[in-house]
């Protein structure tokens, strides 16, 4: 008579238990983070739009271009010491341009047909070409970046420059806020500030824990339209200071654009651009950290999982109990995953890896079932069968979901 061993009950309980709670981590744990991002800053930019060409010569260049000449009324006087150059008051309140706006049959108003190309009661009636400034920025330091909210403290300097006057600037920060600022030069045509705050940029996390993302610094005025300023790039002076370093992160790329910004949804008729000077620093992750921090364990649990297979039938118990530890491993290790990162509405490259090793540990799980479902005479071949299916198909499936 044979004497093999059959499983006991408590094996089965072991396996059925660790299978509902995998099941209850992926619901409760893996599910909500694939949703739709609620956070204002992760939905799509909208698209860079360009004045629209006029005919007349006080037209707004194209984004990005403005005309190297600027009428006599672009000309205004640098702000005193009392009172910033980006203030946001206007000196004389008669050439408030809103102030010159009518409304002849209600609603809102607008500037005289032929004065301006734009009819936003915000455009300045008969103005002469935008005062080209190009910006330069020296980046400091880059601090507590935190991709889970996409926020990040900086620090640096901010250069303007002009051939001719400035107007009075109220320089605006989009996509964060300054903490302070102070005042280096405040010249006609040359401009010096140090500014530190928090500022905030999207996570593209889709390549975690390979990932690279952009960290950008966004500025425009708040009050002047592109048909009174237009921000150049200046790629000269676009630059990372002397010992710059982001904790945890290396620099891949530094660059600088200018574009027009428009806000068509405020109000009927607001068509006027507003220009932007962007900062965008590339940052990636070590890439040495990123495998022993989330490749590593992965596979360390794949193998040992596997070693199981080498249990031999009269060891079913041993067998059967070989599988739930390295499951429930998983399990905490993929959720301990999860409270690093931000909800996404796509899995990551590291969540994509915990499914083949999910893959893998239930295909384990499942010839140790076949052992105990067929008769005795046939768990040698089950045995032998599942030793060389099982590795070969997790190989397959882990390859997949690294490449996937």
């Amino acid at each position: 008579m044979s004497t093999k061993k059959r499983p006991s009950v408590r094996a089965i309980v072991i396996q059925l238990v660790s299978l509902f709670v995998a099941a209850l981590v992926a619901v409760f744990g893996l599910f909500p983070r694939i949703e739709a991002p609620t956070d204002a800053f992760a939905q799509a930019p909208g698209p860079a739009f360009a004045p629209p060409p006029t005919p007349s010569a006080s037209a707004g260049a194209p984004t990005g271009v403005a005309s190297s000449s600027a009428g006599p009324a672009d000309s205004a006087a640098p702000a005193d010491s009392a009172a910033p150059a980006d203030s946001a008051a206007i000196p004389d309140g008669s050439s408030d341009p809103i102030d010159l706006a009518t409304a002849p049959s209600g609603g809102v108003p607008s500037q005289a047909p032929g004065t301006t190309p734009f009819r936003s009661p915000f455009a300045t009636p008969n103005k002469g070409k935008a005062v080209k400034i190009k910006v330069g920025m020296l980046l400091n330091s880059i601090d507590d970046y935190d991709v889970k909210t996409g926020t990040f403290a900086a620090d640096f300097f901010l250069s303007l420059t002009s051939e001719l006057p400035m107007p009075t600037l109220n320089l605006d920060f989009p996509n964060g806020k300054v903490e302070s600022r102070t005042v280096l030069a405040d010249k006609p045509t040359f401009k010096l500030f140090r500014y530190s705050g928090e500022f905030k940029s999207p996570a593209d996390l889709r390549e975690y824990p390979y990932d690279s993302q952009e960290l950008e610094i966004v500025i425009e005025d708040d009050i002047r339209g592109s048909d009174q300023l237009r921000f150049t790039a200046d790629p000269d002076r676009t630059k990372l200071g002397r010992g710059f370093r982001a904790v945890s992160w290396q620099v891949s790329y530094v660059e600088a654009r200018s574009l027009s910004h428009s806000y068509p949804d405020r109000f009927e008729g607001d068509d006027l651009y507003y220009s932007r000077y962007m900062f965008s620093l590339g940052v990636e992750r070590f890439s040495s950290s990123a495998a022993f921090k989330v490749y590593v364990p992965a596979f360390v649990i794949v193998l040992i999982s596997l070693l199981g297979m080498w249990v031999p039938p009269e060891e079913m118990e041993v067998r059967s109990n070989s599988g739930a530890p390295m499951l429930a491993g998983a399990v905490l290790f993929h959720f301990a995953l999860m409270q690093e990162l931000p909800a996404t509405s796509y899995l990551t490259r590291a969540d994509k890896v915990m499914l083949g090793v999910y893959g893998s540990l239930v295909l384990g799980m499942i010839s140790t079932w076949v052992m105990f479902l067929v008769p005795e005479d046939k768990q040698m071949l089950v045995f032998r069968l599942s030793r060389w299916i099982v590795p070969i198909a997790s190989v397959v499936g882990m390859g997949l979901a690294m490449r996937a």
